[in-house]
């Protein structure tokens, strides 16, 4: 545990230059007893500690360098090294950046491949059985459809597709497409076009686009915030 802190107060750091420069940047994280990643933009529960409360503005601008070293979390983590190759396939099949799927893993899983959400979201990239199902996903003899979802090639090639299918809908419009993949494209669609008035699907964005954008920091160097 002592190992991983600076880590991730690192990246806290690195997730926060995304935002306008007149926000309070605020994040909590902790890491679990397995070694997986949780971030959130408030404390859920006592596990979480303040990693960055800080103005954004030219400081933060002046710490893009170091910002760079928040990938090594990725490179010491075990969870994520034993999923990296299904990722580096589903991201070749599905025509998908691939810091962008490590992103939304982070974030709906922290690489915990058992993952399972209140809602009954299964998987790495949290995906409901349902969905699964109209992905093409079936139950196999002595496993249900949700037990497949806790293997991960399996799991990450399904949420992919669906990823793919939501930036296909959105015409490429990342914030949109991952508004659709938290909330539904219904919602999106119902809010106009837009990512929809809900805090969680809001948060959900903001944290994904900020890390992934974190992790491709020539595209932070240009100033490009999608949300």
């Amino acid at each position: 545990m002592a190992r991983v802190r600076p880590l991730l107060a690192v990246l806290c750091l690195g997730l926060g230059v995304l935002l306008p420069p007149a926000a309070q940047a605020q994040l909590w994280a902790y890491v679990d007893k397995q070694g997986f990643f949780r971030f959130s933009e408030s404390p859920a529960d006592e596990r979480f500690t303040l990693m960055l409360d800080q103005p954004l503005g030219e400081e933060a601008v002046r710490a893009l360098a170091e910002t760079r070293r928040a990938s090594t979390w990725f490179d010491v983590s075990v969870a994520y090294k034993a999923v990296r190759p299904h990722l580096r396939q589903a991201a070749r099949e599905h025509a998908l950046d691939y810091d962008l799927l490590k992103a939304l893993i982070a974030t709906e899983s922290g690489f915990n491949p058992r993952a399972v959400s209140h809602r009954g979201a299964v998987g790495l990239m949290q995906l409901m059985p349902a969905t699964a199902s109209d992905l093409g996903v079936r139950a196999s003899s002595g496993q249900s459809l949700a037990e497949r979802l806790t293997d991960p090639r399996t799991n990450v090639q399904a949420g992919a597709r669906y990823l793919a299918q939501q930036l296909a809908r959105f015409d490429g419009r990342l914030d949109l497409a991952l508004a659709a993949y938290n909330a539904g494209a219904g919602a999106v669609q119902r809010a106009g076009g837009q990512v929809p008035d809900i805090p969680e699907t809001q948060q959900y964005v903001r944290k994904v686009l900020r890390l992934y954008e974190q992790l491709r920091p020539a595209t932070l160097v240009a100033g490009v915030s999608h949300f």
